[in-house]
């Protein structure tokens, strides 16, 4: 039966796209990339059908080689139209998308529109927002001006809302798993590029937040520098023509439907991280379909495997969170009641078994293991924590403050066909043993972070 989560914080994300503008190349790392490939080619555009198979913790249909002391488990993973057998591809190289697949543009960008529509006398209408998820910039800001009737032409509204993005893009962040694979395949020698639906002018503000894995890039690509954006396949296209592959050799990782659309249309191999994680079984349509990409493995598509896992435990940048303890489901494991910030700086591509510490007023700072995954049933559509303390004399009671740093990742959720929500969402010993003696290496325990949050905390709405 399906898996139903229990709901315990807000629903809907609404993710908003981004400004339009112009900007330089990234810098051309060096290439020690050794593979002979065939010289590109433009193959027949294959039709565009999306299976509506339900994608909702689904068990995996391939299993990654477990890490030390960690089992393999199910995992809310499907691929599509593969099985167990042949999964096994040899990809040339790898091209990305930005908003919301390397940063987590969503977050800092949310309240952008709103406020803006607010000075007009209009609301957002997350449905119809949902819809311009991954479309050209052009696209959009004209639906945005006929959708709620604003007074300005195109010119006039990009002027006006373009320095309030500007603003927000400042706080965006990579999202888990990206910095940890970016350096990967660069490491390897893996040709890279960025191909975004946002123009040249607005990627060279955005990717200066990745820091120095902007420069992991041989090319990048914005809107404005093909004839068609996303869905159609020119930009993925023109990157694996630059990057001197074949369309056919290259793996496009996206999160917005439309970029997916695109990529299988070049005839590209695609990995889809949702931004919308209410809308997964839409998905489907893509080779892969994973929660984050701290879920990616590298040797499924006939690249060199990660190989930084300690002790089954893979380090992770810190994340803050403010919340509240919530009910006793059993022994020393809580729900978390999530409040208006919970989520600010937990990305909703995160979903599986996390770790860190918990900071308590009555109880100081203790070693937890969270859950964390997503209620997706039709009635009430939202994310859900769970944590388990593993410091037993902890006796923390409902409704306390409570402040969380996450740094580490254990494994996706499991789940089976007759998963009830309560097992999907459970650690295992393992887990607790795998994070008790994690947090005591110095990978994990003598992070900079923990010093602030041991002595002041963390506030995750700053």
């Amino acid at each position: 039966m399906e898996c139903r989560l229990l709901l315990c914080g807000q629903g809907h994300r609404q993710r908003l796209p981004s400004g339009d503008g112009h900007g330089r190349r990234a810098l051309r790392p060096e290439k020690n990339w050794q593979r002979t490939v065939t010289p590109p080619h433009h193959p027949r555009l294959p039709s565009l059908v999306c299976s509506q198979t339900p994608l909702l913790l689904s068990p995996p249909i391939f299993k990654p080689q477990p890490a030390r002391r960690h089992r393999s488990s199910a995992s809310p993973c499907r691929l599509s139209g593969t099985s167990s057998t042949a999964i096994k591809h040899h990809v040339s190289a790898v091209i990305f998308d930005l908003d919301d697949t390397l940063l987590d543009t969503d977050s800092v960008t949310r309240g952008v529109l709103n406020d803006f529509l607010a000075t007009y006398g209009k609301s957002v209408d997350a449905e119809k927002e949902e819809g311009r998820l991954g479309q050209r910039y052009v696209e959009y800001a004209a639906g945005i001006i006929t959708d709620y009737g604003l007074p300005l032409t195109l010119e006039e509204y990009s002027q006006a809302i373009f320095p309030l993005y500007l603003k927000s893009w400042q706080k965006a962040k990579p999202l888990p798993g990206v910095r940890r694979l970016l350096k990967h395949l660069h490491k390897n020698g893996i040709p890279l590029a960025l191909a975004s639906n946002s123009k040249m002018r607005t990627i060279g503000q955005k990717i200066m937040k990745l820091e120095e894995l902007k420069d992991c890039f041989s090319e990048v690509l914005g809107v404005d520098q093909v004839s068609r954006g996303k869905p159609c396949p020119d930009i993925y296209l023109e990157a694996a023509k630059r990057l001197g592959v074949s369309p056919s050799s290259c793996l496009v990782i996206e999160d917005s439907l439309v970029g997916i659309r695109g990529a299988k249309a070049s005839g590209a191999m695609v990995v889809a991280v949702p931004s919308l994680q209410t809308e997964r079984q839409r998905y489907s349509i893509a080779d892969l379909v994973l929660c984050s990409l701290l879920d990616f493995h590298p040797e499924l598509w006939g690249l060199p495997p990660f190989d930084d896992r300690i002790q089954g435990a893979l380090p992770m940048e810190p994340l803050y969170s403010n919340a509240h303890i919530g009910n006793v489901i059993s022994n020393n494991i809580h729900m978390i009641v999530a409040g208006e910030h919970t989520y600010d700086s937990v990305p909703g591509q995160l979903s599986g078994i996390v770790f860190g510490w918990a900071k308590l007023e009555q109880h100081g700072v203790s070693k937890v293991v969270v859950s964390i995954g997503w209620d997706l049933s039709p009635s009430a559509v939202g994310r859900v924590m769970h944590m388990c303390f593993l410091d037993p004399c902890c006796n923390a009671k409902a409704g306390e403050p409570l402040e969380l740093l996450l740094v580490g990742y254990i494994r996706e959720l499991q789940s089976t066909g007759s998963t009830t929500a309560s097992q999907a969402l459970s650690s295992t010993e393992e887990d607790q043993s795998i994070a008790r003696d994690a947090l005591d290496l110095p990978a994990f325990s003598g992070l900079e972070e923990l010093t602030l949050f041991s002595a002041t905390g963390k506030e995750s709405s700053e």
